[in-house]
């Protein structure tokens, strides 16, 4: 007697998981009305990832953007990538990115500047069209860095700055540090503040507005109180005026929340999520905007043209170079990302790969599916590696396949704890399909 009704062909659920595309978010009732028009990235590799401790040459710099240009291609996945100013390689990279830029490039170099008149004067003749101003928003901050301190000397120090700025040509972005741990009693009339000030210089030079979640401390629930709540401030502040394109949210991985809170934003309606490339940074790290643009595919942006994900294959190389080598069991592009040691899920993949892959991850990121052999592998795990070698579609019991097993049983029940790799196998198993003589 069946149990539940049997269908005719199997439910793959392929709006959700598309063959030939990330998988997809499918609303259950209508598009969420805060969702911006249009969402894109803007990259900050070259300033905290260099802050958290990337340690970059010009030319490393500029490698690193030209890579991130090639991932972009005309899709505008990432509009703006920004510069220190501080030390001559630095501005060295910076003028290399704009002359790129000015020849075409899809990138837009921009700076960071603390919000002060001495760092105005810096980057007055550099060139730029944008520049980040910090401009820390928490009584953490405003109480502490300052002498005697507190919200409103900090509040006219930015503001000069921010006079500064636009006189000298220059669009500024006030970077809201520690925004989840200030109060809005602070961040709302500083905001109205800027854009005040601003309003002379016409739309070229309209202010843009950071929401720096510094601490990893931004909760991505509506049901949260503020300063915790990322979609409350993000609201907050819109409901001043800012448009979402006007505003960017920049979070930290502390608490292990920073894709959840980057979605969080877009869905509260900020258009711009700023972080690096595979996740470099202070401490635990920036938003990794492979992940999120994943993500924002997969709620419907980038439609005419994607990103090309494969490109990203040359910054992990790039990295491992610089002995700052992304973790092997680092989501998408990790060295183990794909690989499994199950001999259950190496089955799986011998009889149907999609059963153990998430999207079709050899198409749309250029690493392949891989199984490791340990003593967990099993046979399945053998018949997939020397099918990935060879083309080779050996059944279970074949004898060099046997064999082969069989030997490796023996190391491992000899003691041996790592893993098996092809180039041991490949003898053995060449052995056994020698030609006759």
């Amino acid at each position: 007697m069946s149990i539940m009704p049997e269908p005719a062909q199997p439910e793959y659920f392929e709006d959700h998981f598309p063959r030939d595309s990330f998988p997809r978010y499918v609303w259950a009732d209508d598009r969420p009305e805060d969702l911006p028009a249009d969402v894109w990235t803007t990259e900050t590799t070259h300033r905290d990832g260099q802050q958290g401790g990337l340690p970059l040459t010009t030319e490393q710099s500029l490698a690193i953007y030209d890579i991130l240009c090639r991932f972009t291609g005309g899709s505008r996945a990432i509009r703006q990538a920004e510069f220190f100013v501080y030390r001559p390689t630095d501005r060295a990279a910076l003028d290399g990115a704009l002359e790129r830029w000015r020849s075409g490039a899809p990138i837009e170099p921009t700076t960071w500047i603390r919000a002060s008149a001495k760092d105005v004067a810096l980057i007055r003749s550099l060139g730029v069209r944008e520049t980040g101003m910090l401009a820390s928003a928490s009584d953490y901050h405003t109480f502490h860095k300052f002498k005697p301190g507190g919200r409103n000397q900090a509040a006219e120090t930015y503001l000069e700055a921010v006079r500064l700025t636009l006189e000298a040509g220059i669009r500024p972005r006030l970077h809201l540090e520690d925004a989840t741990r200030a109060p809005l009693d602070f961040m709302l009339p500083f905001v109205e503040a800027v854009m005040q000030i601003a309003l002379p210089y016409g739309e070229a030079q309209r202010p843009k507005f950071r929401i720096c979640d510094t601490m990893g401390l931004g909760l991505p629930y509506d049901d949260v109180a503020l300063p915790r709540s990322v979609p409350r401030m993000v609201r907050a502040i819109r409901a001043l005026g800012v448009a979402p394109e006007d505003l960017e949210f920049h979070p930290h991985n502390d608490t292990a929340l920073v894709v959840a809170n980057c979605l969080a934003a877009v869905r509260a309606g900020c258009a711009v999520i700023n972080g690096t490339m595979l996740g470099k940074g202070e401490r635990t790290g920036n938003a990794p905007l492979e992940a999120v643009l994943l993500h924002l595919i997969g709620m419907g942006y980038f439609e005419a043209e994607s990103p090309d994900f494969r490109a990203l294959n040359d910054l992990v190389e790039l990295y491992a170079a610089m002995n700052e080598p992304i973790p092997p069991k680092y989501p998408l592009y990790g060295r183990d990302a794909h690989r499994t040691r199950a001999g259950v899920h190496a089955d799986g993949l011998n009889k149907f790969w999609w059963m153990y892959a998430p999207f079709d991850v050899p198409r749309l990121l250029g690493r392949p599916l891989e199984v490791s052999l340990t003593k967990d592998s099993g046979v399945a795990g053998l018949i997939f590696v020397i099918r990935q070698h060879t083309g080779l579609d050996l059944a279970k019991d074949d004898p060099a396949v046997q064999s082969v097993h069989d030997w490796m049983l023996a190391e491992f029940d000899g003691g041996r704890i790592t893993s098996i790799e092809w180039e041991e196998i490949a003898p053995r198993l060449q052995a056994h399909h020698q030609p006759a003589g």
